[in-house]
């Protein structure tokens, strides 16, 4: 009986501790050195991180893990380093904008796509169609009407 007890909590450590050794190493690997403002960093990983063919000018890419109604599920998506998001920002929104088609995209708020955020914290780009499809995605300050006139905050532009 103290046998097949103990073997289950071991099977059970074992089990834990192989299902969080990928989700621990894949958000190490997610955050690349980026010391100085603006330095371009291209995530070159070989797990699941869907932006690491992308060259990051003021992002990062960010493993995030998220358990809404009790079911987890861990996702890759790009979030303003550190050195960009302490500046100041005021008065304005943050928009995604391709600005080879004029196109706009959303940033992921939660569980919930929004066209704009007002804070740098709440800026978070995820893999969809729209990355893969412009060859150069950047996140904007200013008025979205006028996305040519609001200033560069970020860019991920697709490595060919």
């Amino acid at each position: 009986m103290i046998r097949r007890t103990a073997l289950r909590a071991l099977t059970t450590v074992a089990v834990t501790a192989a299902l969080a050794l990928p989700l621990t190493q894949g958000a190490q690997a997610a955050t690349p050195d980026t010391t100085a403002p603006g330095t371009a960093a291209t995530i070159n990983t070989d797990d699941n991180n869907p932006f690491r063919w992308m060259e990051l000018d003021g992002l990062r890419a960010d493993f995030q893990l998220m358990c809404p109604a009790g079911h987890c599920v861990g996702f890759w998506s790009l979030v303003l380093t550190d050195n960009v998001a302490q500046q100041k920002f005021e008065g304005h929104k943050f928009f995604v904008y391709a600005p080879a088609t004029g196109e706009f995209s959303f940033f992921l708020d939660t569980d919930i796509a929004v066209r704009t955020v007002d804070h740098p914290s709440q800026v978070r780009l995820v893999d969809t169609e729209f990355m893969r499809s412009h060859p150069r995605v950047e996140v904007r300050y200013g008025d979205p009407d006028h996305p040519g006139r609001a200033r560069v905050v970020a860019s991920a532009t697709t490595l060919m």
